[in-house]
């Protein structure tokens, strides 16, 4: 019994040698299939899941583009948004007040001598704009530089409306260089201390100024045909040491389709050769320039001055001061009235759009010109783009 037993005993251990053989086999499947599974659950994200539809093309579009890939419909995206040309316009009576009631069919609009269909109008209200003040801190600007101060912060709050528009401005400084002291806010509270920090001192480089607030601020500040681009210089006009000329200016001013406002601060009194450039700055741009220095000019030693030019010994401009500015700036109390006036003009603009009928983006610049069929007014436009599709 006992041997039979031993026997037993070793014919059973084959057995769960086997079962364990098995045991091992059916584990090594289990893990095998667990590993498969873990394989699945990991698959990439882009086999399991549908592609994502395609990018809509804008409205009005081919129906072809539909097909496009994402890049391809942004191209075309861009594409059909500076296709559309936007001219603010300004139309004024023979009073240089503001005229408002104009309708679509009262304008006629010209590109490089071809009259364009126009296809939007409207009274431009809505449309937020993006301005840079930019004020001269020159050494001559120095007696001057209160009255730009109190009329900068003025106009600050009137455009902002207390810091609840959509309107932005930015402030900069020239003398022998350029400064931004404040980029784009809508903070007048912020632009006013940093009005009032302002001190003058340095040489003149006006062209470099506008150059450089064109190409560093004004043209990125948004679309054009999503925000108007101002910008708002006083100064006497003059420059000494600008690395860029008027031209390259006036050119980079086009580029960002940005119109540029002056107003002179020239002592009156004074025949000043900077009141031309001014006008021209503004006239090449769409804008306006300004001289409040001119205005009620007198006889007497109350009112103001003899004429323009007359400064002598015995003249009466020079019994006044005008010879050293000092009574010059105190007609510097009317910058306000022509940054207010600058103030309403751009709330009281048309817009309007049309798609050229020359419809290439080849970078050449068009000029474009606006006729009204009322008579008796006198108008002020964007005088031209380049047609990029930048």
């Amino acid at each position: 019994m006992r041997e039979r037993s031993r026997t037993s005993s070793s014919a059973e251990r084959p057995s769960r040698r086997a079962w364990g053989g098995q045991r091992a086999i059916l584990a090594a499947l289990a893990l095998a299939a667990l590993l498969g599974t873990a394989d699945v659950l990991h698959a990439p994200a882009q086999e399991t899941t549908p592609p994502a539809a395609p990018v809509a093309p804008p409205s009005g579009s081919d129906p072809t583009h539909q097909e496009e890939s994402g890049a391809a419909a942004t191209r075309s995206h861009i594409r059909v948004r500076v296709e559309v040309v936007n001219v603010p316009v300004t139309v004024l009576n023979k009073r240089g007040r503001l005229v408002i009631d104009l309708t679509k069919d009262d304008f006629q609009v010209f590109e490089d001598g071809v009259q364009q269909n126009i296809r939007y109008f409207n009274r431009e209200t809505q449309i937020p704009l993006r301005i840079g003040m930019v004020l001269d801190t020159s050494n001559s600007a120095r007696r001057q530089l209160s009255f730009e101060k109190d009329a900068a912060t003025e106009f600050a709050f009137t455009v902002l409306h207390a810091g609840s528009s959509k309107n932005q401005i930015l402030l900069q400084t020239y003398d022998a260089t350029s400064s931004i002291i404040q980029d784009f806010t809508n903070d007048p509270d912020l632009l006013n201390e940093k009005i009032r920090g302002l001190k003058a001192g340095g040489g003149k480089a006006l062209y470099d100024a506008l150059y450089f607030a064109c190409r560093e601020k004004m043209l990125k500040a948004g679309q054009p045909e999503d925000t108007r681009r101002v910008l708002v210089v006083i100064s006497d006009g003059l420059d000494v040491q600008s690395q860029h000329s008027l031209d390259e200016a006036i050119s980079m001013a086009r580029k960002a389709e940005t119109l540029i406002y002056t107003i002179g601060n020239a002592a009156y009194g004074y025949t000043n050769p900077g009141d031309k450039i001014l006008e021209k700055i503004s006239a090449d741009t769409g804008g306006a320039a300004f001289f409040p220095m001119r205005y009620t000019p007198g006889t007497d030693y109350e009112t103001g001055y003899l004429s323009h030019g007359q400064i002598g010994d015995t003249s009466q401009n020079k019994g006044l001061g005008a010879e050293t500015g000092a009574f010059s700036a105190e007609r510097l109390v009317r910058l306000a009235d022509s940054l207010q006036a600058i103030s309403r003009e751009l709330d009281e603009q048309y817009n309007i759009g049309y798609t050229p009928t020359r419809s290439a983006l080849d970078g050449t610049y068009r000029s474009i010109k606006v006729v009204a069929t009322r008579r008796g007014v006198t108008l002020r436009w964007k005088p031209g783009y380049f047609a990029s599709a930048e």
